[in-house]
């Protein structure tokens, strides 16, 4: 009886203590009110201290984002589907700013805007939060462009060069080939060093299954990210996308990596930028576009950058893709993104029905970080190059009207053929630069001059099969130095001219 007494006491005594422990914690949350819902977009009451870009939390789960915060109602996009949200719920903020889930456990995953995977993989353990609005880095922390990004393509490396925290637009109408260059530009970073993420905007969800079976084809997909909204999900979605990618970049530059980012496309982005102001009743400009659509794609473009060894010397270098209506650069969307960035890759659609791949107009693509992002040893075989494209790109034209035309003429406009025939390339088969490089110098030092012009594609096939067989030291040699010595200039020119009498 003594010990069942001496329990009770025990049990009393420890209520006593845990009554005399307890303290009431209070949460102060703030709450509002839906007034009206529709097209992803939801006017809300009551939520007076509401930060821009903050958190929402729909009382059927949902979440969403405050984006217009006006005297008496905040307006917001919805991230999700609206169908479970009525007049009347209530809705609390979060005190979250809109952040994306980022870990390096990313890479080879397509996941959505919000960081949730959509390839059946399983669950992305976060490792850290990085906000998808963020200031760009300041001048002092950069750093110039010095260290080339090869995309693979003998045009592109040759003569419209890309450096790393550079942003090179791509730009061209439907159907002229910007996606393939993005996507070769990836596939050739394999075994360089650069975490890639692809960014698809409003795009059909089956041509985004294609490019990832063809990424892990190539073994790509290993160091990339896919951040998809399709064509099905929200406008919102669409919205954020660009920012959730260069978010999980900016997490990499952070560790001190480089971060090759596509945007594809920004055209869609601002459609989709639209279609929210428009519903939130923004007042409309140019277009019907609002007032700050080129801060959109500012604020966007200007978190690329190379960091200084201070801040770490990572890099994120942006391809940002924009379609033109029938060739016109100079509508309103293009030429803001125009403005913006460092150069862009002109793609033109008689080119490409011409069957000239990459579709590249020489005279209308410019980069304007230019032979800084270039090796010495590409720089010296390009330089001749790009004159002589010039030079026959004035010719062709001339030539159509003249009958007879003087022999020097003649040949240039013959050089210019085989040019133009060399700097054809197929889709998926980037090249490395040695080998680029042998293929220009072969053409440029008049080594193709008397093969007929549709058998240069066999020429180069050949002529490459001969330098990685029996001249392999010299492939190498190109690669380690880098540089066109009078040694590499000497046994190129040599092991081109074996080659020619071989192919004769």
């Amino acid at each position: 009886m003594a010990t069942k007494s001496a329990t009770k006491e025990d049990i009393i005594a420890s209520l006593k203590e845990q009554i005399n422990a307890f303290t009431a914690s209070s949460k102060e949350t703030q709450v509002g009110t839906v007034i009206s819902v529709g097209d992803g977009t939801a006017l809300l009451s009551g939520l007076s201290n509401v930060q821009a870009s903050e958190m929402l939390e729909f009382a059927d789960g949902t979440s969403g984002v405050a984006l217009n915060l006006e005297e008496d109602r905040v307006g917001a996009i919805v991230l999700g589907n609206v169908s479970g949200i009525k007049e009347g719920d209530m809705v609390k903020a979060t005190g979250r700013i809109l952040s994306m889930p980022v870990s390096d456990a990313m890479s080879g995953r397509v996941v959505n805007p919000l960081g949730i995977p959509l390839d059946g993989k399983g669950d992305i353990k976060a490792t850290e939060f990085y906000p998808i609005e963020k200031v760009a880095p300041g001048v002092m922390t950069r750093e110039p462009v010095g260290v080339p990004l090869q995309t693979g393509l003998k045009a592109i490396d040759a003569l419209i060069p890309i450096g790393r925290g550079q942003r090179e637009l791509i730009i061209g109408d439907r159907q002229t080939g910007k996606t393939a260059v993005a996507i070769d530009t990836i596939i050739n970073q394999k075994g360089q060093g650069v975490k890639c993420i692809y960014v698809a905007i409003g795009q059909k969800e089956s041509k985004i299954a294609k490019i990832v079976a063809k990424l892990e084809e190539a073994d790509a997909m290993e160091y990339t990210t896919v951040v998809l909204a399709g064509a099905s999900d929200p406008a919102s979605f669409s919205y954020i996308a660009p920012y959730a990618g260069v978010a999980i970049g900016e997490y990499f530059m952070a560790k001190g990596e480089d971060v090759l980012i596509v945007y594809d496309d920004l055209s869609k982005h601002a459609w989709a930028f639209r279609e929210i102001s428009l519903l939130l009743r923004r007042p409309p400009g140019r277009e019907a576009y609002p007032g700050d659509v080129f801060y959109l794609h500012s604020r966007l473009l200007e978190r690329s950058a190379r960091l200084n060894e201070a801040h770490g010397g990572g890099s994120i270098t942006a391809l940002p893709i924009i379609e033109t209506q029938s060739g016109d650069v100079s509508a309103y969307i293009p030429t803001n993104v125009i403005s913006i960035t460092d150069g862009q890759i002109y793609l033109e659609t008689d080119l490409f029905y011409r069957g000239i791949r990459p579709a590249l107009n020489v005279g209308l693509s410019v980069s304007r970080v230019g032979g800084a992002a270039q090796t010495k040893i590409m720089k010296k075989v390009a330089g001749k190059l790009r004159l002589e494209l010039a030079q026959f790109r004035e010719l062709e034209a001339f030539a159509q009207f003249a009958s007879d035309l003087d022999e020097n003429t003649r040949n240039q406009i013959e050089r210019g053929r085989r040019l133009t025939e060399m700097l054809k390339q197929k889709q998926y088969a980037p090249m490395p630069f040695e080998e680029q490089v042998a293929v220009i110098f072969a053409v440029t030092q008049g080594h193709v001059d008397r093969v007929a012009v549709e058998r240069v594609g066999e020429f180069e096939i050949g002529l490459l099969e001969y330098l990685r067989g029996s001249k392999a030291e010299l492939l190498k040699k190109m690669n380690e130095e880098k540089n066109l010595t009078e040694e590499i200039e000497k046994e190129l020119n040599a092991a081109c001219s074996e080659y020619v009498k071989m192919f004769e």
